[in-house]
């Protein structure tokens, strides 16, 4: 299996558990959608595959948002952030993100 280019590899700041912040924006209306995490394997099938794949940390394991529901996230750029410990990954969903059926997991319990 191929790994993440060392390029990008050598940018990224994990945590202790070799995990990033995920951030997914909306393509079309910059919304933000949903925060996961990934590592530099979910990030190389992300890039690769076009899909956003995460790192499940309950589970320990990885999946595919829409593997399940049908509701991918199809991948139009990612993102590093300047400190290189977030990517931001804008994409196309095809259909609800949140997992309660919601739009983007920031619809309700707006606090300001």
């Amino acid at each position: 299996m191929p790994e993440l280019d060392p390029g990008i590899a050598a940018r990224l700041k994990t945590d202790s558990n070799g995990l990033i912040t995920a951030v997914v924006q909306d393509a079309a209306s910059r919304d933000v959608l949903m925060v996961g995490w990934m590592d530099a394997e979910a990030l190389r099938r992300t890039l690769e595959s076009r899909r956003a794949t995460f790192f499940s940390r309950s589970r320990q394991a990885y999946w595919t948002k829409g593997e399940t529901s049908g509701n991918f996230l199809d991948v139009t750029e990612v993102r590093l952030d300047c400190d290189g410990d977030t990517v931001l990954v804008v994409a196309n969903p095809a259909g609800p993100t949140c997992h309660t059926g919601a739009r983007t997991c920031f619809d309700n319990d707006r606090l300001a």
